[in-house]
Order: C-alpha cells, then sequence, then structure tokens
C-alpha cells in the first residue's frame, strides 16, 4: 500500500500563503485520484481538493475556490497543494490519501471510514 507522506504546514497571519506538499513512497496509478483534506479542532475530517493522477482534473470544495491550487508532479510522485489568501478559519491539520477513481470518488468517501491509514499531516495554523 502506497505511503504519503505530507509537508510545508507552519505558522502564518491572515492573508498569508503556504505550499503543501505530498510525497508518495512509490508510482501511484494513472487510475487513481490523490486528494487533500483537513482536520480543524473540534471538527471531522472533510475534503478540501483532489486531483486526478491520470488527467490533472481537479475537484475543489466551494469554500477554497479561487484561493487554492493543487497540482502534481508524476515524476516525482508528488502532490502539492498552494494555499493562498489564508483565513484563520483554514487553521487545520492537512492530510493526503489516494483511492482508485476519479476526483468526485474521493470526494465522495468518508475520511472517518473509507480510507484504510492516514499520515501524520501538516499543522497549517493562521493567526489574525
Amino acid at each position: 500500500q502506497v505511503q504519503l507522506v505530507e509537508s510545508g504546514g507552519g505558522s502564518v497571519q491572515a492573508g498569508g500563503s503556504l505550499r503543501l506538499s505530498c510525497v508518495a513512497s512509490e508510482r501511484i496509478l494513472f487510475s487513481r485520484a490523490v486528494g487533500w483534506f483537513r482536520q480543524a479542532p473540534g471538527k471531522d475530517r472533510e475534503f478540501v481538493a483532489a486531483i486526478s493522477w491520470g488527467s490533472g482534473a481537479t475537484n475543489y470544495v466551494d469554500s477554497v475556490k479561487g484561493r487554492l491550487t493543487i497540482s502534481r508532479d508524476i515524476a516525482t510522485n508528488s502532490v502539492y497543494l498552494q494555499l493562498n489568501s489564508l483565513k484563520t478559519e483554514n487553521t487545520a491539520v492537512y492530510y493526503c490519501n489516494t483511492a482508485p477513481g476519479s476526483v468526485w470518488s474521493i470526494r465522495a468517501m468518508s475520511p472517518s471510514a473509507d480510507f484504510a491509514s492516514w499520515g501524520q499531516g501538516t499543522q497549517v495554523t493562521v493567526s489574525s
């Protein structure tokens, strides 16, 4: 099973930017999608964005459209999440994960029930 390691989090002021990285331990199949999720304090883990490994198609939750950009580098088995115009409510631990199918498939999966495992995540803290 491919393992994913997140990095790039940190503490920024509102309006700032961060670039999160997710590196896979082995080649990701073109039939899979990779998603970013986040878990804010006291809340459930939720979907943020996804990218199709084969086509590069993307999908975002409405609340982040225009401020977040997901991208991939097939050569290095890496997925990135560019966070711009950060708000205090974006404070959370950000995780990545992968699943067979499309960006719509991974978006529809339950973070608490449908994934076999999760990595450590990377903390993003936005202050006012």
